[in-house]
């Protein structure tokens, strides 16, 4: 029974239709054949003299061409010979083509058809919920994997190639197999339960896979656009957040490159508390240990980290100001107000700025430069064909080229920002300009998180990730106000205060030593956030705590809970 239900799966859908005609004819060749070798077998022995049945003359026939060749019943004539000869060539020939094509097509072909079915399922378990689906694997798709996977948070990865998704499955990723265009597919990804939806496709097809999706659930629908008009397009299909990440990189470059003179400018605010990011070079703080500096004592604000070349470091009162470092700041505005009035430099924006890539990323850029009044030009190979924002000076040609980055004013230029879509070629010119100009500031832009230490390497100050910056905030959609990723490697997020530290103060609980995490405001009961509490504040026993960290120190900061949780039990 088992067998014969096999050979009807093997003969079954598409593999029958596609591969059952010439499967017989070829059956029917080689009985022709046999009939044809075996009537001429008759008709030469008859003239050597031989009488030899049919059935003989079937036997020898098939013997023949399957090269067997026992012997028994031969040929003594030439012509007979010959005939032997013809009949063993075409006979090997017919059985090489047709044996390993009944073999693969009838047998190979569908047992591993089968096998990749089985290692790349079509429907998830259906206790699957809080789950987070990816249309996709792309940069940004891989950077929230890591996450999901360092937070224990599942996720899944359609993909309508079974090979496709069978290659990704053998990588450890979490796949399955379905039609984006299906609304079959999003139920048995269980979507209705699941925390969220990315799509990262271009316009038409983010449309089209929110608008399915949307069918069959209420949860959260992230899309990316890159086009203007497909903004309402996508928020007309369905889309709770529409992300244009060219766009909002290039502001970002903007931020760090209109503040140069070490003034904060603030990257995340809940409520009172706001996240600030200050360059140091410009600073009145390089080379200052923070004890020296004082700088909770004169403004109210903390210190948080700082940020070198990509590797954040949480500070301490021996804590030593790198020149190169951009630091991490706690507290309010009033507060950071108080910070730039006393440690920036005042020393203005930069004065000719030049931008590397006229795609979406350097277009969003130059259009901030221009309404900021910063001189700067923009270097692209086909310049005519990107929608400029007015203002810069327009340089035609390859940003390799010394001429052509002379005519777009290198020497003069404060400022290089490098921002094209290749990653090889951003390294390419960050070295490049490096050599050229060993003291101006180099930005350089990011696709794929992997290559951000290699342009640290060499010689950016100050590195934008854009599959960071799309993981970030679609992470921060499906967290919520739990946890907020403030960069990769670094997540401000809050924790219910633990039962064995209430009623402490903070220099008492120690909260930085037990975790390595920061304590940058305390929630109490009533909701009123306290930003940047002191030393001698005393935590409240039904507050939370709000706690900056890196991923690792985060791991130990949401541990401060488990207590608690343990204590409610008892």
């Amino acid at each position: 029974m088992k067998f014969s239900a096999l050979m009807l799966s093997w003969l079954s859908g598409p593999l029958r239709e596609r591969n059952l005609r010439p499967f017989i004819a070829l059956i029917g060749l080689f009985v022709a054949l046999v009939g044809l070798y075996s009537a001429i077998f008759h008709l030469l022995m008859a003239r050597e003299g031989e009488e030899y049945s049919w059935a003989t003359s079937v036997y020898w026939t098939v013997v023949t061409m399957s090269t067997l060749g026992y012997g028994d019943v031969v040929f003594t004539s030439g012509v007979g010979q010959l005939f032997s000869v013809l009949v063993l060539l075409s006979g090997s020939t017919l059985i090489l083509v047709l044996l390993p094509f009944t073999f693969i097509q009838f047998v190979f072909m569908p047992w591993m058809d089968r096998r990749e079915r089985r290692r790349t399922p079509r429907r998830l378990p259906e206790d699957s919920s809080g789950h987070l689906v990816l249309t996709r694997l792309g940069a940004i798709e891989e950077a929230l994997v890591r996450r999901c996977r360092r937070a224990a948070m599942p996720y899944v990865v359609l993909i309508d190639d079974p090979v496709a998704a069978g290659a990704l499955s053998d990588q450890g990723y979490r796949v399955m197999v379905g039609d984006l265009d299906d609304p079959a597919t999003y139920d048995a990804a269980r979507i209705a339960g699941a925390a969220a939806l990315l799509t990262t496709h271009d316009d038409a097809a983010n449309a089209n896979i929110t608008f399915t999706a949307r069918e069959r659930t209420a949860s959260p629908i992230v899309a990316t656009a890159t086009a203007d008009d497909a903004l309402d397009v996508l928020e007309l299909a369905g889309a709770t957040e529409v992300l244009r990440l060219g766009h909002m990189l290039g502001q970002d470059f903007a931020e760090r490159v209109l503040a140069p003179d070490g003034t904060a400018h603030i990257i995340e605010r809940r409520g009172d508390l706001c996240i600030a990011e200050a360059g140091a070079a410009s600073s009145k703080l390089a080379g200052r240990n923070l004890a020296d500096a004082a700088v909770r004592t004169h403004t109210g604000c903390n210190v948080v980290g700082a940020w070198t070349r990509g590797v954040f470091t949480s500070a301490t009162a021996t804590t030593v100001i790198d020149p190169a470092a951009t630091l991490v700041l706690a507290g309010t505005a009033e507060q950071l107000d108080a910070y730039n009035k006393l440690y920036a430099s005042g020393t203005g924006a930069p004065e000719w700025v030049m931008v590397l890539g006229g795609g979406r990323v350097g277009t969003a850029l130059s259009a901030e430069l221009h309404a900021a009044g910063v001189g700067h030009s923009l270097v692209d190979r086909n310049i005519t064909l990107h929608p400029y924002h007015g203002g810069p000076r327009l340089v035609e040609g390859d940003a390799a080229d010394l001429g052509v980055l002379e005519e777009a004013g290198l020497r003069e230029a404060s400022t290089v920002v490098v921002t094209t879509h290749d990653d090889d070629v951003n390294v390419y010119l960050t070295l490049y300009i490096r050599r050229l100009r060993p003291n101006v500031e180099v930005l350089a832009r990011s696709n794929q998180d992997r290559n951000v230490a290699t342009l640290y390497r060499a010689g950016a100050d100050s590195v934008l990730s854009y599959a960071s910056a799309g993981a970030d905030a679609v992470w921060n959609i499906v967290r919520g106000d739990d946890a907020t990723l403030l960069a990769e490697g670094l997540e401000m997020f809050r924790v219910h205060t633990p039962a064995n530290l209430a009623g402490k103060s903070l220099a008492e609980a120690d909260v930085a030593r037990r975790t390595g995490c920061t304590v940058v405001a305390v929630v109490e009961a009533t909701g009123n956030v306290v930003a940047s509490p002191g030393a001698d504040f005393v935590l409240p026993a039904d507050g939370a705590l709000l706690l900056i960290g890196s991923s690792d120190a985060a791991t130990a900061g949401a541990a401060l809970a488990r207590p608690r949780a343990t204590a409610r039990q008892s």
